[in-house]
């Protein structure tokens, strides 16, 4: 959004726009087809497409790593333009993954971008941004709330040059087929501040003392949602990632923009979700009428698109406030805990609209509602965010006698 004279700008400048109609057009003419085409459920073919399709988005297309810099290889889009280009991506289930722009990868190069020496990010970053590596962020674990990271039990302590790393990580994502963990760990006994606990490291993968016990199944099949035992793992004191006690910063240094994208690209799946619902209510005939003249199904189709308009702009408004240097912790927030419940919604309606087909796995609206149920917990629980969005309402009355601030702190 760009501000021109006295009018706010919601378009995109050209040099987005450009961007963003070139992603759709690759996903529609290219990766959708190629996709499809696939044999899914054979592990080989999979890997043989993205394998195929990447190298189309990195030399044919020039659609490779949007949110990285130019000299990591990437396209130097800050947030807004990556809002972009993530709700196009995200209509094809493939689309981030081809484009190098997929979790927990996107999240990790931020991360060793921001954080790591340059030693570190030769060796780590380095093969993420080629794509010759894969990643995985070790940080929940099954014994105490993942929403409160100053609970973490997995322990570090220093044995001359090494650290020592004992615990129980679960839900990693990636972790399978994965060549390094940033690890979570607690490294500081008796901290200033809870928040000054934990550090995180640099693991190489497979190390001894880091084993992986499963791959923990969904209600949507398995997904490398990875259990983790870390056992005696020892790691050299230069694997540090960041300072003693920085731990929990990086990690909610890293989650505030992941927490982001997740949302651009539920947006591009809530989307697909109302054209399909739309499409069905025009070509299904019942009762006298088409579905799209009933009221009933009017409602299901104006409720879901109020939601999805606001998703956008609070993803959009969201965006803008990183990219410009202002807080966006309350923003990032409530368009997080917003657009993960429209999403669940707007696909549930669109399961309605089509009935049994709708509960089929003939379209693709079953496996995106078993899909979508995650989004409510995933980066934050709904009555977490709620629980923080509260707090600062009232705090913003307390200080200021209004809540403004607290409603995304917006000149009206």
């Amino acid at each position: 959004m760009r501000h021109t004279g006295h009018m706010i700008d919601f378009s995109f400048p050209p040099e987005v726009e450009e961007v963003r109609m070139r992603v759709r057009t690759f996903m529609d003419d290219i990766v959708r087809p190629r996709w499809d085409a696939t044999n899914q459920s054979e592990r080989k073919s999979v890997v043989k497409t993205i394998v195929e399709l990447r190298a189309i988005a990195r030399n044919d297309e020039k659609l490779w790593l949007p949110h990285m810099p130019a000299e990591w290889g990437g396209m130097g889009l800050g947030p807004t333009a990556m809002a972009a280009v993530s709700a196009e991506a995200a209509k094809v289930s493939i689309g981030p993954f081809v484009l190098n722009a997929q979790a927990p990868d996107e999240g990790n190069q931020h991360t060793l971008l921001h954080w790591a020496t340059p030693e570190q990010k030769e060796k780590y970053l380095r093969p993420l941004c080629e794509g010759t590596a894969r990643s995985c962020f070790a940080m929940t674990e099954p014994e105490v709330a993942g929403s409160d990271p100053t609970l973490i039990r997995t322990h570090a302590y220093q044995d001359g040059d090494e650290w020592v790393i004992n615990g129980h990580k679960w839900f990693i994502s990636g972790a399978r087929g994965a060549q390094f963990a940033l690890l979570v760990a607690r490294t500081e006994d008796d901290p200033e501040i809870p928040q000054a606990a934990n550090s995180c490291f640099i693991v190489d993968i497979p190390s001894e003392g880091f084993n992986i016990v499963r791959d923990v199944e969904t209600m949507s099949g398995g997904h490398n949602h990875c259990e983790i035992e870390i056992k005696d793992l020892r790691v050299h004191k230069s694997q540090m990632l960041g300072g003693r006690g920085q731990g929990h910063l990086l990690g909610q240094y890293r989650l505030g923009p992941a927490r982001l994208a997740h949302c651009m690209r539920w947006i591009g799946q809530a989307e697909i979700a109302l054209d399909m619902m739309v499409d069905r209510s025009l070509n299904r005939f019942s009762h006298g009428s088409l579905l799209a003249e009933k009221q009933g199904i009017q409602w299901l189709i104006a409720d879901s698109a109020m939601e999805l308009y606001q998703c956008k702009l609070m993803v959009l408004h969201a965006a803008y406030k990183i990219e410009s240097g202002l807080p966006f912790t309350s923003e990032v927030s409530m368009a997080k805990h917003f657009v993960a419940n429209s999403l669940w919604q707007i696909v549930d309606r669109a399961i309605q609209v089509h009935g049994a087909l709708g509960y089929s796995t003939d379209t693709p609206l079953a496996h995106m509602l078993q899909q979508a149920r995650w989004s409510r917990f995933a980066d934050g629980a709904d009555e977490i965010h709620q629980m923080r969005i509260a707090q600062r309402t009232i705090a913003a009355y307390k200080d200021h006698g209004t809540t403004k601030s607290a409603t995304g702190d917006l000149p009206l």
